[in-house]
């Protein structure tokens, strides 16, 4: 009867300890197998070529024989920050391919802005489109100081130190960022020192 006692003690007093052992390799395995997972399917997004801000978001309606049918008209302003700046214009169904078409618009129409070392621009512009008027003007020190739509433009154009003024009471986006490009558009192309 002593033996069995003696057994049935050692095999208590290393049962646990086994049992943590064997604990560690499963989790120590299992770490491995973490380690060996397959990176995700979906890869990195690459940054895209030219930022973009949507200006304005319309749901249109047409009315037809059966009813109304819907689409949605997208102006957005697209720019590299760095010079290179347009204003684009989609309609489609759905929101996401009205947004592609205003981006090709966009690109299509994208402008160089001829801009100083301190990131301004070298002389004063006035300029109208539509019921929009715009005067965009040097402002060194200032900082980007415009509003509605014609901030996006300069913003994503890449100028600094702007000083813009709308005059006109138009609250059409779309046009106020067109007006800002057309009044950029006007920049003299000669270069001008600081």
């Amino acid at each position: 009867m002593e033996e069995t006692q003696v057994k049935t003690e050692e095999m208590t007093l290393t049962k646990p300890s086994e049992a943590r052992e064997e604990r560690r390799g499963r989790f120590d395995r299992g770490a491995d197998k973490r380690s060996n997972r397959r990176a995700p399917r979906r890869e990195a997004r690459a940054k895209p070529e030219y930022d973009h801000k949507i200006v304005s978001l319309r749901r249109v309606t047409r009315v037809v024989a059966g009813g109304r049918r819907f689409s949605f008209s997208v102006a957005l302003v697209a720019g590299n920050r760095r010079g290179l700046v347009g204003v684009g214009v989609g309609k489609a169904t759905d929101t996401p391919l009205a947004i592609d078409k205003a981006m090709r618009d966009a690109k299509k129409n994208m402008i160089t802005v001829n801009m100083t070392k301190s990131l301004s621009i070298p002389h004063e512009v006035e300029a109208k489109y539509a019921a929009s008027v715009v005067k965009i003007r040097p402002a060194p020190g200032k900082g980007l100081v415009a509003g509605s739509s014609v901030r996006t433009v300069l913003e994503l154009a890449g100028l600094k130190n702007v000083g813009a003024k709308l005059y006109s009471r138009s609250k059409n986006n779309a046009n106020n960022a067109l007006v800002a490009i057309k009044a950029l558009k006007k920049l003299s192309t000669t270069k001008i020192k600081d």
